[in-house]
C-alpha cells in the first residue's frame, strides 16, 4: 500500500520523501539553482543536466569522426552528416535536410 497521497492529483507513494518531490511539480519550487548562472531547477538531476553548458563537458564521442557533445541529441543530429540522413523534407520543392532549422530557413 502506498501511504503518501498527493492532495492536488491524488498520485500515490511508498515514502513521504517522494511525494514532497513530487509535489514541485504543483507547486512549482525550484530549490536547485546554477551557481555560474542563477538558473533554478525542481530536480537536483535536472541541474546537474544543465551544468554541463558550463563545464564544457563533452560526453558523447562521434565514433567516425571523434567529434564530441555535451548533448545526446546533438550527437544523434551530427551522425546524420555521416550516414546521409535527412529527413526533413519540404513540402513544396520536395528538397530533403538533416536538420529542422535548415527546413525553416529553406
Amino acid at each position: 500500500e502506498k501511504a503518501f497521497k498527493c492532495g492536488d492529483c491524488g498520485k500515490s507513494f511508498h515514502w513521504n520523501s517522494h511525494l514532497e518531490r513530487h509535489r514541485r511539480i504543483h507547486t512549482g519550487e525550484k530549490p536547485f539553482e546554477c551557481r555560474e548562472c542563477g538558473k533554478s531547477f525542481s530536480w537536483s538531476s535536472h541541474l546537474d543536466r544543465h551544468r554541463r553548458i558550463h563545464g564544457g563537458a563533452q560526453i558523447y564521442r562521434c565514433h567516425e569522426c571523434g567529434k564530441s557533445f555535451s548533448w545526446s541529441s546533438h550527437l544523434d543530429r551530427h551522425r546524420r552528416i555521416h550516414g546521409g540522413e535527412k529527413p526533413f523534407r519540404c513540402g513544396k520543392c520536395g528538397k530533403s535536410f538533416s536538420q529542422s532549422s535548415h527546413l525553416e530557413r529553406h
